[in-house]
């Protein structure tokens, strides 16, 4: 049977666990998914971001105790915890717009609709996204 006469195989249960990680995803298709995730990483750490705006905004005092969070801690998390989740939100926040941008240029411009384009603009987006979130870790973690 030559490789253009034989049949394709059908999916018809995808099972999460068994066939998604054995799955090849296309670049675009990861950036998807990885602006699916980091809607829902903002979402879910909401309160911790409108607590974060809220003290270091509200008085000097509360801006004392927005500062001591991340070389204190917050309850029973210390510091080092505070940083690392900070750094995850600013990754999800820098990649949910370089994507949602990414997304927009894709409907604005129907004729850049390309896989090559999606391929070429996907990589963009996690470099500029990761790029951005290493500089200001390095920041967040005192490194300059």
């Amino acid at each position: 049977m030559s490789e253009l006469t034989r049949k394709r195989p059908e999916y018809r249960n995808i099972h999460a666990f068994k066939d998604l990680p054995s799955y090849r995803w296309p670049m675009a298709a990861l950036v998807s998914g990885m602006h699916r995730i980091s809607g829902l990483l903002m979402f879910l750490l909401l309160p911790l971001i409108v607590w974060l705006f809220d003290t270091s905004v509200s008085s000097e005092i509360s801006h004392e105790v927005f500062q001591s969070a991340f070389s204190a801690g917050i309850g029973f998390a210390p510091g080092w915890f505070v940083k690392l989740v900070v750094l995850v939100l600013i990754w999800s926040y820098l990649h949910h717009l370089f994507a949602g941008l990414r997304f927009l240029l894709l409907d604005m411009n129907h004729k850049a609709v390309s896989k090559e384009f999606g391929k070429s603009s996907a990589i963009a987006t996690l470099v500029v996204s990761i790029g951005l979130t290493l500089i200001l870790g390095a920041k967040l973690f005192g490194l300059y």
